[in-house]
């Protein structure tokens, strides 16, 4: 076989992302704590930005002469282009074509009167706003075995068995292996294995439910032979709510039953969750609507984004570069493109999330006003037509997106759900059905509950024909239990 090499020249298709457009198709899904940290790192590596705080300075009475022109110098030097800050006879044709070629993707979003951004001085890191950080599971039970452990040995022990501790508070390493790897005995790694489960939080370091369970009833004293005996031999009766069988298998009322049964239920079947090092997130909105004068106002919330301007001096610097020096120039003609692609590709996340917006409130205007009785179907595909986009990017703009009502603060994704057809064929929600399930169940006979055919039948007389496994399904999602076990939950009730 003979192999030489040779030049060959073809002429294929293929999607080529340019630069400007990967950035900002990422920043379209980031939420506005992530896109003031995004900012902050361009800022700290782009001198052609700045930012617009010495604007704040400024008294309102101070419209002066001076001032306005300063305003206008400041709005033309927004609207400028890479090019515009070029003198005429050093822009090649070269760079022209480039700009033309990218500038074709954001056509539909090139427009220079859209400014969203809330002006707002940052102000100094308060010390009093600094929260400490919550210790661990594993730093809390490892600070506790160096106060009980003084045996280098059972030290070791102890601290391989806390590494092996889920976050739940279970240990996942059977005492077998703890023994192997450690080299001791099994009566020693139960030993100290018995002093964990004695540490905050108590039952830590248990095998399975049962011993978890049985730790905390002999901690707190509990004495109650028949609490002791539902955890030991009856926890499946009572995953599934068979109280009943319960009863007639312990041999005592129903009424008693109930008693014990919340004895368990004031025990905690995961201890290590005390520690849990799940932070809570408060839900910012990023659209505001609200109601006046009858109509309903959308407004993007940019509280707390800073507003970017291309840095004057810089912008000096770059025409006087252009003949002194060719070095400097290149570099920063370079950075004056990439600030300025970052501030359209700004003004595009705010422009496509305020037409999203905009669709989703003319759309469910009714269950704004008026409940989730008047809610509609919607999709993505639908969307993107409607607004002119990719399905894609109504994907990225809703992720991660809330948006507070008049109703409430919902996720942008609470509208995307699927439709069903009535008999006369429109288009019904599916959260209007979940709704409706939702609402049966309350006001059933509780000593005879419905069931999923019964829910169907009751739905298809109200026009909204489903099938069985799909009442299940929406029940599940709901999280409604089957007819079987509310009746036998009511039974309990009642038997009090």
């Amino acid at each position: 076989m003979h192999l030489k090499l040779r030049l060959d020249q073809r002429q294929v298709q293929k999607l080529i992302l340019a630069p400007a457009l990967q950035q900002a198709i990422k920043l379209l899904p980031l939420t506005n704590l992530d896109l003031i940290e995004i900012i902050d790192t361009e800022l700290s590596q782009n001198p052609m930005l700045e930012l617009e705080e010495e604007t704040l300075e400024k008294k309102p009475e101070e419209g002066t002469e001076t001032g306005e022109k300063e305003k206008t110098e400041t709005e033309k030097e927004q609207r400028e282009t890479p090019e515009d800050l070029e003198p005429e006879e050093i822009v090649e044709s070269q760079t022209q074509i480039e700009d033309s070629e990218i500038e074709s993707y954001f056509q539909e979003y090139f427009d220079d009167g859209f400014r969203s951004f809330f002006l707002e001085k940052k102000e100094g890191l308060s010390l009093e706003n600094v929260v400490s950080k919550r210790s661990s599971l594993w730093d809390h039970l490892n600070w506790q075995a160096n106060l009980t452990f003084f045996d280098e040995k059972e030290r070791e022990i102890a601290q391989y068995i806390i590494g092996n501790i889920n976050e739940d508070g279970y240990l996942m390493t059977s005492i077998e292996e703890i023994a192997s790897t450690n080299k001791a005995s099994v009566e020693k790694v139960n030993e100290v294995r018995e002093k964990i489960k004695g540490f905050d939080p108590i039952s830590v370091g248990s095998l399975e439910l049962k011993e978890v369970l049985l730790t905390q009833l002999d901690y707190f004293q509990v004495k109650d032979e028949v609490t002791q005996t539902i955890v030991n031999h009856h926890l499946s009766l009572l995953e599934k709510s068979d109280y009943s069988q319960l009863a007639k298998v312990l041999g005592i009322p129903l009424s008693d039953v109930k008693y014990h049964i919340e004895i368990i239920k004031d025990l905690d079947p995961t201890p290590g969750r005390k520690y849990s090092q799940e932070r809570t997130f408060y839900v910012v909105p990023d659209i505001i609507v609200t109601k006046e004068d009858n109509e309903l106002k959308i407004v993007l919330n940019n509280e707390g984004l800073p507003r970017l301007r291309i840095n004057s001096y810089y912008k000096k610097l770059l025409a006087q570069a252009s003949k002194d020096n060719p070095d400097a120039y290149e570099f920063m003609k370079d950075k004056m493109k990439k600030a300025f692609w970052f501030l359209r590709s700004l003004d595009q996340r705010d422009q496509t999330i305020y037409k999203v917006a905009k669709y989703i409130v003319e759309k469910q205007k009714n269950f704004i006003e008026k409940g989730i009785e008047f809610i509609k179907p919607l999709t993505l595909v639908e969307l993107a037509q409607e607004i002119g986009v990719h399905e894609s990017t109504v994907g990225r703009v809703v992720a991660n997106k809330y948006i507070m009502t008049p109703r409430g603060v919902f996720s942008l994704k609470y509208f995307f759900h699927k439709s069903l057809h009535g008999d006369y064929g429109e288009e019904i929600s599916s959260l209007r059905i979940k709704e409706r399930i939702k609402k049966l169940v309350n006001s059933e006979d509780k000593g005879d509950p419905l069931s999923d055919i019964e829910i169907g039948e009751i739905l298809a007389k109200e026009n909204l024909k489903i099938a069985r496994r799909t009442v299940a399904k929406y029940r599940k999602q709901l999280r409604i239990p089957p007819s079987h076990i509310r009746k036998r939950k009511f039974k309990m009730e009642e038997a009090s």
